[in-house]
């Protein structure tokens, strides 16, 4: 009151009521405007947005269309370009609801959605131009991966399922990272009430483009891993239960959600290294401790076996004494080794570090068997009984008896004694496979000579025990002054030579009692004379090789059962007739003569086919009523595998391996049926030993019969040759069989062990079992040039290399 009546007093009255009410009403219509203009903000550049979007999404399309027009991916499917337009990103559902942490009146909540409307443009404005380089470059980058998929050594196919399943799981790190969000801050609530304002722009349009974008990449995604397709298919499901935002916000989340660009995630990273670690630390691989050294083989290098023996008079020290055990550990190889010389050079000369032994050289180089000259090891193609050469021994040989017939008659020889198998070694020239076969004895490393030098051999000793072959084989038998006694204990040992030798086949021995005067020499060539007569052999032939100063006599093995019957004594005797001749495995010497088969579908009855035709047709003793392996009758067996290896070697291993066949000589077939894969190698400068397992089908007899050889041999054992003996390994269903009664890190090994630095494995299996090779092989640092599969059947191709571990492992029982 006293102010009105200060105001009534002053005059100004009228005046200052008008001026308040001015002021007021001014007031008010400012509030207005600014009202009218804020709402007004928060919805035209919503759809000037939208139209600089549309027209983005337009110019990339363009740019898109012209760099893919010409590129498979395009013709198969039009509309790819569209691939850059708005997707749903990864929405959470809270983002559809009210913001349950904003309790504020409906002004504040029109406030903060025009803030983030604001924000909204800015970043689209800022960062929208940066989408075209990011998705160009993936799309480049997929583009070049592409044909990784065909190498041989896989990384192509994991590359691509790599980076497919990085995508798949970025998608599903941001879900986690926005549904883990709720609640949590301010900031997080102002993206949900962004979100709602989102809901309610043009949704619609939005859900039509995200499903279009979906439905154009199914058949993208088809190519992706199990895991990357489930994870994608979440997320479809999640986007087709959502109502999307507009345009212009869906960018943004597009962004947010699904960009990486030419980097992957932090988590596929560290799971791929974290799984390749594994893969390579899946077996602890360790160096083998032994006496022995780079030439151990575990079941002639058994000490403590050794050790136990009561008695090594007929050279059981030399013989197979297999650890209960086998060793997992890998040989060490030689310091300086290199590549094996390529054959026929290697026949030589080889390399000195490769088997770096001076005695046999010092002990036998008058005599031209091996010589040392700098860095090589040189054969001069000597022997103790052919100082000037094998060639004119063999040669001696066809002309004292032409029945002989090198190449034709005779394609298999079993040569005992062999020394560093020279005379295998040049019979190569006349077309005759030879098994040489000397113990590993004081001729230090005679048979790793032969083999260093690409001539087939195996450690082996004439004992206690039968020879590891079928009975009734071998062509001709040859013994150049080979050491063995074979007229003491009733002929036992030449009794053996007779269930190997094919009746009618030939034993050459050019021992010093042929020859020579000695009173010891001709008390042995009278027991022989003896012996061999006992036994029905006939003496065909003995000559004297001048050149070489030394006689050889030529016995023949009678190819009918009439000498026997007419034998006065029945020494020695007949074998039982449940005496298997083709048992072979540690199966004991007995002093018998087995009987020569009458019936004329019985093997051995009649003379093979010459050679090369042996080596293709049936043999006569194949039934149509027997079953083969692979349950047709025999014959028609036999030629379905000839020609499924004659289809696989021309088409597949010969070229389409990266095998360099050139360098490769020694070869073995681990699990042999028929002989098809060595058969097909024909053409080729190699030799393949035929591996028979002792648990298979017992088919060796037709691998010899072919003009092919081979032996028994049980995997869950070490084989009877040197270490780095092998240029190439063959398996076939091998190890998916083997691992059911044996260690199979053991046969690994044994694998490792027997093949050459830079050797080639190649295994045919179960899928199941090929990966699980895949991780032992990887263990070992070994190459892998090829992965197949199909039918949950599997082709690995792989290759050893140089590495061994630096952690040793003492074999206890290897040590002298």
């Amino acid at each position: 009151m006293a102010f009105g009546k200060y105001s009534r007093g002053d005059g100004r009255k009228s005046s200052s009521s008008y001026c308040s009410t001015v002021t007021l009403v001014v007031f008010v219509a400012l509030c207005l405007f600014g009202v009218w203009m804020m709402t007004s903000t928060s919805v035209v550049p919503v759809e000037n947005v939208e139209v600089t979007s549309h027209e983005s999404r337009n110019d990339m399309k363009e740019r898109v269309s012209e760099s893919y027009e010409h590129s498979p991916i395009n013709e198969n499917n039009e509309s790819n370009p569209k691939q850059f337009e708005d997707s749903p990103g990864d929405l959470p559902e809270d983002a559809t609801k009210g913001d349950i942490n904003v309790s504020s009146a409906q002004e504040e909540d029109n406030n903060s959605q025009v803030k983030a409307t604001e924000t909204t443009m800015e970043g689209n404005q800022e960062e929208k131009p940066e989408i075209k380089p990011v998705n160009e470059n993936v799309e480049e980058t997929e583009s070049d991966d592409a044909p990784k998929t065909e190498t041989h050594n896989g990384e192509g196919d994991s590359n691509m399922e790599n980076s497919e399943s990085d995508a798949g799981e970025t998608k599903t790190e941001n879900n986690d990272d926005k549904s883990g969000s709720e609640g949590d801050s301010e900031e997080g609530s102002e993206k949900k009430s962004d979100g709602n304002s989102r809901e309610t722009q043009n949704g619609k349009e939005v859900d039509g483009q995200i499903e279009e974008k979906v439905e154009q990449n199914e058949d993208k995604e088809s190519v992706q891993s199990s895991g990357s397709k489930k994870e994608d298919g979440q997320a479809k499901g999640l986007a087709s239960s959502e109502v999307f935002p507009s345009g212009a916000q869906s960018e943004l989340l597009n962004e947010t959600t699904t960009q990486s660009g030419a980097w992957s995630t932090q988590a596929t990273e560290s799971k791929n290294e974290k799984e390749a670690q594994n893969q390579q630390a899946g077996y602890n691989w360790k160096l083998c401790n032994v006496t022995a050294g780079p030439d151990y083989i575990p079941c002639l290098d058994n000490w403590k076996a050794i050790r136990s023996l009561h008695s090594t008079k007929h050279y059981e020290h030399r013989e197979r004494h297999c650890p209960e055990d086998p060793p997992t550990c890998l040989v060490p190889v030689p310091e300086g080794y290199q590549r094996s010389i390529v054959w026929p050079t290697s026949r030589e000369k080889i390399w000195y570090h490769n088997v770096p032994h001076t005695k046999l050289a010092e002990v036998k180089g008058h005599q031209n068997w091996v010589k040392v000259s700098g860095d090589y090891l040189t054969f001069p193609g000597g022997g103790t009984q052919f100082k000037n050469g094998a060639l004119h021994y063999v040669d001696v040989i066809q002309q004292a008896l032409p029945d002989i017939a090198w190449g034709k008659r005779t394609r298999l020889v079993l040569d005992v004694g062999c020394g560093v198998a020279s005379f295998g070694g040049f019979l190569f020239d006349r077309d005759v496979l030879t098994m040489s076969l000397a113990p590993k004895d004081e001729h230090e490393a005679q048979v790793q000579f032969a083999l260093e030098r690409g001539i087939p051999a195996i450690s082996a000793v004439m004992g206690t025990q039968r020879l590891l072959f079928p009975g009734r084989v071998f062509d001709v038998v040859h013994c150049a002054r080979c050491r063995v006694p074979w007229h003491i204990e009733g002929g036992k040992l030449l009794l053996e030579l007779n269930r190997v030798l094919r009746p009618g086949g030939f034993f050459i021995w050019s021992a010093t009692p042929v020859y020579q005067k000695l009173s010891e020499d001709v008390e042995i060539w009278e027991a022989m004379k003896q012996l061999t007569k006992s036994i029905c052999w006939e003496i065909v032939s003995i000559t004297k090789d001048r050149v070489n100063q030394v006689g050889i006599a030529i016995f023949q093995k009678p190819a009918s059962n009439e000498c026997y019957e007419k034998r006065s004594q029945n020494e020695p005797p007949v074998c039982q007739v449940s005496d298997d001749p083709n048992a072979a495995w540690y199966v004991p010497l007995q002093a018998c003569l087995h009987k020569v088969p009458v019936d004329a579908s019985e093997r051995g009855s009649q003379w093979p086919e010459q050679w090369p035709l042996r080596l293709e047709k049936p043999p006569y003793w194949l039934l149509s009523s027997q079953v083969g392996v692979y349950g047709k009758a025999a014959p028609e067996d036999f030629s379905a595998d000839h020609e499924h290896w004659k289809r696989v070697v021309n088409k597949s291993y010969l070229n389409g391996l990266g095998i360099s066949w050139s360098t490769v000589r020694n070869v073995m077939d681990m699990k042999a049926i028929y002989g098809g894969f060595a058969a097909a190698l024909k053409e080729l400068n190699v030799w393949v030993m035929n591996v028979v397992p002792i648990d298979s089908p017992d088919t060796l007899p037709i691998i010899y019969e072919r003009g092919l050889f081979g032996i028994y041999h049980d995997w869950c054992e070490s084989f009877s040759t040197y270490p780095r003996s092998y240029d190439l390994l063959h398996a076939d269903h091998l190890f998916s069989k083997i691992k059911k009664r044996c260690n199979i890190v053991a046969v690994v090994a044994e694998a490792d062990r027997i093949l050459r630095p830079e050797g080639k494995l190649i295994v045919r299996d179960n899928v199941e079992t090929i990966n699980q090779l895949e991780s032992l092989l990887k263990a070992m640092h070994w190459e892998i040039h090829l992965t197949y599969s199909k039918d949950n059947e599997g082709l690995l191709c792989v290759q050893k290399t140089m590495w061994r571990p630096t952690e040793g492992e003492t074999v206890t029982y290897a040590i002298a």
